[in-house]
């Protein structure tokens, strides 16, 4: 069974950074395909990164050159640097994982078993 625990949420202002993290327990890192999720208030969850076993990444649009998703096999962790927050980037955090996806579906969350339980990102005007 696959663990995810996230941490790294907390409350900054516009314009500035912050980076998740996600620990992955009960399976490699490596053997995984990981992706970043969040939900915003009166939203869907949508698909903010992913990354594959070979470390190749997708982005949403809203997210391009601002965030970057990366993989620490050696720890065993995912993570999400987030620069250049605004307030739309607001929402509460998720980090998933698979043991395959479709890259062409990288972003979509029916693609992902296994989900840890989100971390609050505020972001302040």
């Amino acid at each position: 069974q696959v663990q995810l625990v996230e941490s790294g949420g907390t409350s900054v202002q516009a314009g500035g950074s912050l980076r998740l993290s996600c620990v992955v327990r009960g399976e490699i890192s490596s053997t995984l395909f990981m992706g970043w999720f969040r939900q915003a208030p009166g939203k869907e969850r949508e698909g903010v990164a992913a990354i594959d076993r070979l470390g190749r990444t997708d982005y949403a649009e809203s997210v391009k050159g601002r965030f970057t998703i990366s993989k620490d096999n050696t720890k065993n962790t995912l993570y999400l640097q987030m620069n250049s927050l605004t307030p739309e980037d607001a929402a509460l955090y998720y980090c998933a994982a698979a043991l395959w996806v479709n890259r062409h579906l990288s972003l979509l969350q029916s693609g992902y078993g296994f989900w840890g339980q989100g971390t609050q990102v505020t972001v302040s005007s």
